[in-house]
């Protein structure tokens, strides 16, 4: 290969490849490359028509991400907490009701029955090794299960299994029979536990970030400069032991190392130069992304609260079964957010977008009355249709993935490296574990020339 462009190429401009791309550019020449016309990947802020923004994209911060929480700091941001003042609401069995806490207010034998199935989870989890989920001695028969196979197995109560479901719908987007129960089991450890990632206070909903997560990814990108290039969407990648060639539609730059900061299904859509190793594509291809289209109402105040009530709301037979208080603290609109997940996602992307609308509005207003339909202003994003993205909030493995292919997610191949959410070990799935992978991809690079 002749003279390089660059020493080190980052593929994707999210808050993993931008990471990267910080931890390198003291000692190394680097550049990003980003398909979209915009920074932050998964984070995307929405500006509505008064002027005030809220994410679209990942938002929350929560306690021990420590690497996010390093990074708001740094770059000089604040957080404020997730409104989680007053009762909650659960809709089930045709009946609405108040409670406190994580777990909604059911009849006692539901709730014995969910806490038993919460409880065998939760013990599971914890002797999962984040670094080597397929090492646990019954890996192969967890992972040979479903999340589906283990609520039928565990649960005895149609309404525990149902909140379970959506339990496990607002943390993967994706339905209980798709998830391999080992990858659940890791999911929940590398985030702490099940319990923190379904709690707002000392859980991964408890804070927000003034000025969006996407702020973030935009101070970030101010740091690098002209080193960040984009509308430049990688089509092919040809490599070898001197290094990469990356073709785009405006030119082709090449590197001693190249590190791919982009979800599986994205790094699938590039053409290699050899091919991938036949084990890394069969990996790629077994983890899809989860489905989610993210819903924000905005009311010219936060009405909710004049009855004693959160924001929080579970269930209800509407496309919406999650519902939080998504106003921004010092502003005066309120703001009521929902998630569309899995299948519920897959069935409204394809439906007209006002119609899509109207049915969150009405499952808004199941939860908190007419007056939610009437918002001041309204947005979704349907990250399943992005063309740079195709669900989220991240990839997931399926029944035996992780225990036949799971050694190769984190491996390098040749010069190019792999970061990304889902090659974290802490906080999979989240902006932490976009951190994580970033630094350890760093590192590896920074060895490996030191070493050339």
């Amino acid at each position: 290969m002749a003279v390089p462009d660059c020493e080190v190429m980052i593929i994707g401009a999210g808050l993993s490849g931008l990471q990267a791309a910080r931890r390198l550019a003291d000692r190394h020449d680097v550049v990003v490359l980003e398909a979209r016309e915009r920074v932050g990947g998964r984070a995307f802020a929405h500006r509505f028509a008064n002027g005030d923004t809220v994410d679209l994209g990942g938002q929350w911060v929560g306690p021990g991400q420590r690497r996010l929480v390093g990074l708001i700091e740094e770059l000089g941001a604040t957080t404020y907490p997730l409104w989680n003042e007053g009762e909650h609401l659960v809709a089930a069995g045709g009946r609405l009701k108040r409670y406190t806490g994580t777990i909604p207010s059911l009849p006692v034998h539901v709730l014995l029955d969910l806490n038993r199935m919460l409880s065998k989870f939760e013990k599971m989890a914890a002797e999962i090794d984040v670094a080597e989920p397929w090492a646990h001695a019954r890996a192969k028969e967890w992972d040979r299960r479903t999340v589906a196979d283990f609520m039928d197995k565990t649960g005895f109560t149609a309404a525990a299994k149902q909140m379970f479901a959506i339990g496990i719908g607002a943390v993967f987007c994706a339905e209980p029979h798709e998830l391999s129960l080992l990858h659940a089991l890791f999911y929940a450890k590398a985030g702490g536990s099940l319990d923190a990632l379904l709690s707002v206070e000392d859980g991964a909903q408890q804070d927000r970030v003034h000025g969006d997560m996407a702020g973030l990814a935009e101070a970030m990108t101010g740091e690098l400069g002209d080193r960040v290039r984009l509308g430049a969407p990688a089509r092919v990648i040809r490599w070898s032991g001197d290094g990469v060639r990356v073709e785009t539609d405006d030119g082709a730059y090449t590197a001693k190392r190249l590190v791919l900061a982009l979800p599986p299904n994205q790094a699938l859509g590039i053409r290699f130069d050899p091919a991938l190793p036949s084990s890394r594509d069969a990996l790629w291809r077994r983890m899809p992304a989860g489905a989610c289209i993210k819903c924000v109402a905005q009311y010219e105040r936060p009405f909710w609260r004049d009855e004693g009530l959160s924001g929080q709301a579970v269930g209800g037979a509407g496309p919406v079964h999650v519902a939080f208080d998504n106003s921004e603290a010092g502003r005066e609109a309120g703001l009521l957010l929902g998630f569309i997940e899995g299948d519920q996602a897959r069935v409204w992307s394809n439906r007209d977008p006002d119609d899509r609308r109207a049915a969150v509005l009405d499952s808004f207003a199941v939860f908190f009355g007419d007056q939610a339909r009437e918002p001041i202003d309204y947005a979704d994003r349907d990250w399943t249709a992005e063309e740079f993205t195709r669900g989220c909030y991240a990839a997931f493995m399926g029944p035996g993935v992780w225990t036949t292919l799971g050694p190769e997610l984190r491996q390098p191949m040749g010069p190019i490296h792999v970061a990304g959410t889902e090659t974290a070990r802490e906080g999979y799935g989240y902006f932490e574990g976009a951190l994580e992978a970033a630094e350890r991809a760093a590192r590896e690079v920074k060895a490996a020339l030191a070493t050339s």
